[in-house]
């Protein structure tokens, strides 16, 4: 069972980058995005429909794993099939004849922004094995804690590494396990590694989909006529017209052979979740739905607790495009101060990480965001973002307010202070570089020369998500760039003292 054919992507979509893709770290960059399908004709066209509901959760590259074995002629056991190349979907998968490469009807899908490893063409997956059992494919959300603690002991028994994601120690703790079958090679697998993961697997006999014990990352389930469908996010089952069935369980494993069928596992027993709460401030698109609940609900409720705790004597209530949109109208509901669009954002501008120099990505940040002067000129202004992160860029927003003619501007955050770093797949900068991290509030309101500055409180946001208020001795959620409580071990942070109580 061998990966066949492995296309590039032409030679403009996997260049390796020369320069540094990263913008100043002003946001908190997205994760990565999983989708696969068992059961579907054209499933890798399926897949790229899904991968571009999930975009925004990855920019960087993207890649599609397929495998020709269902329903395959006698004597044919099947091969499986990969293309990839650094950009977006639509810019990679630009032509229908690229899934003529892609046969079968089980594919999987992932849409990168690199945490671990670094960018580059050998890191995009899903990645690819040829174990004794046949092959493996992965795809990964997530970040693996104790990844290089694994890696150097794996080194020293012999193994060779082809990238240097973090993902790729799962392959290589799979082949050395010595379990009878794949799954028990798996699950053992999984029981050596720390941190968070949702992921999509792939073998001849199938796919299995699972998330961590728990469940910091997001995984969902749906079907469309008899196949079945995994993603990071409802959204992607939206667009290809599946009907969601239920999320995966926290610790869960689940199984779906050629013929259908499905199997659940829960090896790790019955731990307390922990799911990831950025996503409902930030990360998950707003017309996804998670845990339950709607996202864009979940937004526009911050807003409302961010008006009841930080109410503001102003004249309008703005959003900074587009992430404080929903925010901005719960704010505006809550406090009776007119939302109006004070800032109008061009959506025909590429994403500022992706230009050389300083001096092209400051031009893009102007190009990319511009203030409605006409409406702010004379007036007291609201801003509401989704969170504050090194603070430049809500600098440059506040100035161009100011510059338009605005008589006051105070900042309000619907996120607590993020003063800690994620050890759990979302990009943040090391502590040290977080404003929360080395300034109090009053010293972050005048470094963005704000007229005053507020952010959600860790309660408020709770509420805003249908909990109660946090519950210090089992919060709900994980929400360790807030908080700095960290849910898992970090081994390999702690090792090189960099956890969030010794860095910086």
């Amino acid at each position: 069972m061998t990966c066949t054919r492995t296309p590039l992507a032409p030679a403009d979509q996997r260049d390796e980058t020369p320069w540094d893709i990263h913008d100043d770290g002003d946001k908190l960059r997205e994760e990565c995005g999983i989708f696969g399908v068992i059961g579907a004709r054209s499933a890798s066209s399926m897949v790229a429909l899904g991968l571009h509901a999930l975009q925004h959760r990855g920019q960087e590259a993207v890649g599609i794993t397929s495998f020709d074995g269902i329903d395959a002629p006698e004597g044919y056991s099947g091969e499986f099939f990969s293309y990839r190349g650094i950009g977006h979907v639509a810019h990679v998968f630009n032509n229908q004849d690229i899934f003529t490469t892609l046969p079968g009807q089980m594919a999987s899908g992932h849409v990168r922004y690199s945490t671990t490893g670094g960018s580059g063409l050998r890191n995009i997956q899903p990645l690819f094995a040829d174990l004794a059992s046949g092959g493996f494919s992965i795809a990964h959300n997530g970040n693996i804690s104790n990844a290089m603690t694994l890696k150097r002991d794996l080194v020293r028994k012999g193994s060779i590494f082809q990238s240097t994601s973090d993902t790729e120690v799962i392959i290589h703790l799979v082949a050395t396990s010595r379990y009878p079958t794949l799954l028990d090679r798996f699950i053992d697998a999984l029981r050596l590694i720390e941190g968070a993961y949702s992921l999509i697997c792939m073998t001849p006999e199938g796919m299995i989909a699972c998330r961590d014990p728990l469940g910091i990352r997001p995984l969902v389930m749906g079907r469309i006529g008899d196949a079945v469908v995994f993603a990071s996010e409802t959204v992607a089952l939206d667009v290809v017209g599946a009907d969601f069935e239920r999320e995966v369980d926290p610790g869960e494993l689940i199984q779906v052979d050629h013929k259908g069928v499905i199997s659940s596992h829960r090896p790790f027993g019955d731990l307390e979740p922990r799911p990831c709460i950025f996503e409902q401030v930030y990360f998950s698109r707003p017309d996804s739905i998670l845990g339950g609940q709607s996202v864009y609900q979940s937004r526009r409720q911050i807003g409302v607790e961010l008006a009841k705790e930080a109410p503001a004597d102003a004249d309008l209530v703005v959003p900074v495009p587009d992430s404080g949109v929903p925010a901005a109208i719960g704010y505006a509901a809550q406090s009776g101060i007119p939302f109006e669009l004070g800032i109008i954002r061009s959506h025909y501008v590429g994403r500022t990480f992706i230009q050389p120099g300083d001096g092209k990505r400051n031009a893009e940040v102007k190009r990319k965001h511009n203030a409605n002067r006409a409406l702010v000129a004379g007036k007291r202004i609201v801003l509401i973002d989704d969170s504050i992160v090194r603070g430049t860029t809500s600098l440059k927003i506040v100035q161009m307010m100011r510059d338009a003619g605005a008589s006051e501007v105070h900042m309000r955050i619907a996120s607590p202070p993020t003063d800690h770093s994620c050890f759990y797949g979302v990009d943040t900068p090391e502590r040290a570089k977080l404003l929360a991290a080395r300034m109090d509030l009053e010293a972050m309101a005048d470094y963005i020369q704000a007229d005053s500055l507020a952010f959600v409180s860790i309660d408020g946001l709770y509420r805003a998500v249908g909990q109660s208020d946090r519950k210090p001795a089992c919060p709900q959620f994980c929400d360790a760039c807030f908080t700095g409580e960290y849910p898992t071990r970090l081994t390999d942070y702690d090792a090189q003292g960099t956890t969030a109580e010794t860095e910086g």
